[in-house]
């Protein structure tokens, strides 16, 4: 099922360009789009939304009002000219914040956090743990598009600098992201830092000794400072 967005904003062509980005997305799909919050309103009472791009500053109603009275909430963007409305946006649990113009760059970027967060969050209604996890997988921005790695295919993961770089049987990514972010974000009982600049899988572990850990056909550095927490998760 495509993911439904609805585009709430009072100005046409702020409408016309989060449009044309979302129908290059594959995945997306427009559900609808709102002149403003009111109509907004309605929209949302009948039909389903899973991302709204939501603009701030609106007549009657603005875009802060509008999130208040949802008692059940899409994933939010906001859209605006005004920076100072960021910090009130953010103490709404809103998932990003874009700025006019949106480039589609940074636009990439939103979908790939609404990926980031909706995918492990969702809970397994039927599906038990193991196959909730065979079919989770997370989108990363590679140059100017999202490549979709399912997290069962991640043989490493390796930090360089600001980047990170994704190893899995068919193929590796650099993305810019940091290791610390991958390892808050990955399942922790698949996934183990054993370094400052690795994460394994765990289920590639093929053996171990007191400095290295190998993963099908990598050696890779155990760090000091992780033994601890690496012999903890194998533990489980």
């Amino acid at each position: 099922m495509k993911i439904q967005c609805l585009i709430v904003d009072d100005e046409p062509p702020a409408r016309e360009l989060l449009a044309s980005y979302i129908e290059k997305m594959d995945d997306l799909e427009i559900t609808g789009q709102c002149g403003n919050a009111l109509e907004a309103f309605a929209f949302i009472q009948k039909y389903p939304v899973h991302i709204l791009f939501l603009d701030i500053q609106m007549p009657r109603m603005n875009g802060l009002e509008l999130i208040k009275s949802l008692q059940e909430r899409p994933r939010i963007i906001l859209t605006t000219a005004y920076r100072e409305f960021a910090v009130e946006g953010f103490e709404l649990d809103v998932l990003d914040y874009l700025v006019k113009p949106v480039t589609f760059e940074r636009f990439l970027k939103s979908i790939s956090k609404y990926h980031q967060y909706n995918v492990l969050k969702q809970p397994a209604v039927v599906d038990t743990k193991e196959e909730a996890f065979e079919k989770a997988y997370m989108y990363f921005k590679v140059n100017k598009e999202l490549v979709k790695i399912f997290l069962n295919e991640i043989i490493y993961i390796e930090s360089i600098k600001d980047y990170v770089k994704i190893i899995t049987p068919a193929k590796s990514v650099i993305t810019y992201q940091r290791i610390g972010y991958m390892e808050e974000k990955l399942p922790e009982k698949k996934f183990v830092r054993i370094h400052k600049s690795y994460i394994v899988s765990v289920d590639k572990i093929v053996s171990y000794n007191n400095e290295e850990v190998n993963v099908q056909s990598f050696s890779l550095p155990i760090g000091r400072n992780y033994k601890q927490q690496f012999l903890r998760v194998l533990s489980t």
